[in-house]
This record gives C-alpha cells, sequence and structure tokens, in this order.
C-alpha cells in the first residue's frame, strides 16, 4: 500500500508547492496525521529529507544556521519540524539569510497553535493545508467510487484499504493524541478529550452546544471550549460560524461542527455500508472539504433563523455580496425555501445547488431569485473567480 502511495502524483498539490515557492522559500504545509505528507514531499523531484522524529536527525540540527549553510541552495523537506525544541528558529534563519534554500516543513496544526513555535514566520513562508482526499486526489489515485470515499474517508491508506479499516480509526486517534496533542498543547484527562472528539465525530455537522457536552466528558464548559479550540487548531474539527448583520431574527451565536473526514464520521456513527440516506450529510463533508482545499480558506460559514430556515454554507468576501451554497446528493431534492428566507434577509448574491448528479451547469428561477445547479467542480471554479 505504501509503495502504491509513494507512486502517485498528487497533481493539485504538487503543483501548490511549486506556486508556493515561487512566492516565499518556506513552505508550512499542514494537516491531519496520515494526510500523506510525507508521501507527497518524497514525491517532490531532488530532495533532502529529513525526519524530526529520530533523534540523530534533531541532533544535527542543534545548530541550525550551521545545518542550513551546510545544505545551502538545496529543495529540503523538514518533516515533523515540531519535534524540535525551537521550530521557527530554524526556518526564520533559513528565510531571512538563504534565500535560494527552498524548504517544505511539516506539522498537524496551524503554525503558532502551540507555544513551541515562539515565531509564527510572518511575511516568511507560504501556508499550505494538505486536506482530506480531493475530487482531483481521487482520480490521482484511480478509484473513482464516489461512494468508497465517503465511506473509508480521505486519508490514502483508509482509502486504498479493501475493507473498512475499523481497528485504523482507533488506532489513529491514540496517534493523534500521543503525538499531536501531548506533544504540541499537553492536554490532561485523555479519556475526557477523548471522549468528546468522537462525540463530536458522530453528531458531526450540527448545531454546538458546549453544555451539552460537559457532563457526558465530566469537565466544564469552558474546558470543552478550550478541547474544540485545539481540535480547530489541528484541523480535526472545522468550527463553521453563522454568518449574520445582526438582525434579530437570525441565530448569531451558535456555531456548526463538521468533522474533518467522512470516514471518520461514518465509524462513529457505525456506518458500515451506506442507506440512500446517510449520502446528504456525507455529500455535504465533501463539498466543505474541497472548498477548504482549493480555497485554501476556512472563512466559510452558515445561515440559520430562527424559524428553522438555513443555508449550508455562505461565503461572503468583504465588499462582495454574499454567495448562497445549498450541498444536495440529487439535485430533484432541493427545495427553494430556505434560500428564498436567506435573500429575503440579503437580496443580492450568487444562489449554488452542488449535486453529485449535476453534469451540465443549468440555472432556475423561483419566483424572483435565480439558482444555478453546479457539479462540484464547476462550483470551486466560481469561487475561485
Amino acid at each position: 500500500m505504501l509503495k502504491y502511495q509513494h507512486m502517485v502524483q498528487r497533481h493539485l498539490w504538487l503543483e501548490k508547492i511549486k506556486s508556493g515557492w515561487k512566492k516565499r522559500p518556506v513552505i508550512w504545509l499542514s494537516g491531519v496525521r496520515r494526510a500523506g505528507k510525507t508521501f507527497l514531499c518524497k514525491s517532490l523531484p531532488d530532495i533532502e529529507y529529513f525526519d524530526c522524529e529520530l533523534p540523530r536527525v534533531r541532533r544535527s540540527m542543534e545548530d541550525p544556521q550551521s545545518f542550513i549553510e551546510d545544505l545551502q541552495g538545496r529543495t529540503l523537506v523538514i518533516d515533523e519540524i515540531h519535534r524540535l525544541n525551537n521550530p521557527s528558529e530554524l526556518l526564520k534563519i533559513a528565510a531571512d539569510h538563504y534565500p535560494d534554500t527552498r524548504i517544505v516543513a511539516t506539522g498537524s496544526s496551524t503554525l503558532g497553535a502551540s507555544a513551541k513555535f515562539k515565531d509564527t514566520l510572518t511575511g516568511r513562508k507560504v501556508e499550505l493545508w494538505l486536506t482530506p482526499m480531493t475530487s482531483s486526489d481521487v482520480v490521482d489515485f484511480r478509484q473513482t467510487n464516489l461512494s468508497h470515499r465517503l465511506l473509508h474517508g480521505g486519508l490514502p491508506p483508509f482509502f486504498l484499504a479493501k475493507e473498512s479499516p475499523e481497528q485504523d480509526f482507533n488506532e489513529w486517534m491514540d496517534a493523534y493524541w500521543a503525538k499531536d496533542i501531548q506533544e504540541l498543547f499537553r492536554l490532561e484527562r485523555r479519556h475526557s478529550f477523548m471522549k468528546f472528539a468522537e462525540l463530536l465525530m458522530a453528531q458531526s455537522g450540527t448545531i454546538f452546544e458546549a453544555s451539552r457536552f460537559a457532563r457526558p466528558c465530566e469537565v466544564s464548559r469552558s474546558t470543552i471550549s478550550n478541547y474544540l479550540a485545539v481540535l480547530e487548531a489541528t484541523f480535526v474539527m472545522h468550527v463553521i460560524r453563522p454568518f449574520s448583520s445582526h438582525r434579530p431574527t437570525e441565530i448569531i451565536s451558535a456555531p456548526k461542527v463538521y468533522a474533518f473526514d467522512t470516514g471518520f464520521v461514518c465509524y462513529y456513527r457505525g456506518w458500515h455500508q451506506l442507506r440512500p440516506e446517510d449520502f446528504g450529510i456525507l455529500w455535504e463533508h465533501y463539498v466543505l472539504n474541497e472548498i477548504h482545499a482549493l480555497t485554501q480558506s476556512r472563512r466559510i460559514l452558515y445561515w440559520r433563523d430562527k424559524r428553522g430556515h438555513e443555508v449550508d454554507f455562505v461565503i461572503a468576501k468583504r465588499q462582495d455580496s454574499p454567495v448562497a451554497i445549498e450541498c444536495k446528493w440529487s439535485a430533484s431534492d432541493f427545495d427553494a425555501t430556505n434560500i428564498k428566507a436567506f435573500r429575503r434577509q440579503y437580496p443580492d448574491g450568487n444562489n449554488f445547488v452542488v449535486a453529485q448528479d449535476v453534469k451540465q451547469s443549468f440555472s432556475k428561477a423561483y419566483g424572483d431569485i435565480k439558482v444555478k445547479f453546479v457539479s462540484l467542480k464547476d462550483l470551486i471554479a466560481a469561487l475561485l473567480k
């Protein structure tokens, strides 16, 4: 399996790395454990690879200036760089004094999420977030069965498994606690944190209320909020906050929380085979992952009013009218009621329904509201304009 992964060229991400180097000499490649950061880096040509999980490699970097100087002008991959005592020092020296040395440094969290990163390298690096597998990756891996991708998830080793890799999900969570949480954040109460993560996975895509989790996890409400911040910083949970102009009819404080990967959602919901009614929520997660990957942004919102009308995702760039996105497994499942309610409050902006069975984009009018039905590829193209 690993050999096959190494042979795969993930063209979308390789191009993003090459584009990043045109802007800055240092790329910070983040993403969850087993998303494929190491294999992606090893598929780059002519690299010098360093695994910071190895003590001898960490020792070789104790004098970061000498280390970089000896490798000046080369292309370096520094994997699991957060294992160093002061990882940002090495990257800062490289960016400031050796701009002809190209570096990809990998880690499992956002830069600066932990106290280990004493400098966030503002203006010195390009940040690239490797999400679970996108539609482009599925093609690169020569497996175009979307149901398989939704059930197994988008971590390459899990995706490539012929049978549902149930034990791998447990092992992944254990490694996440031991190697990411403990090394970066040093949280206590493993049971409470892991219980919270599992409950969120099972309830993924719903409105979040911290007080609902405090009792089953046996911690305070403030601790739950801290746990969620850690899960968000390590890309395991995505907090989608409400879009609002503070109208009294709108929900303004309750975020929705999505798990990072459909495979984990299926595992914690006990789904070993997908039923027709399961595809809708998984498609919503898949669309969110695609938007994250292609736009490299987490600035995605949702909208809900106090009557229960809800729009799955809203993208509101400064000075632009809000874009409304509804996710439907089948275009025939769409009901315009929610978008109509949204547009009564915010009349201007594009409305999209993204459905897996739309091959050719088309538009349809609902009264004075125009809705465009698009494929996932066409949605991303419209958002990137």
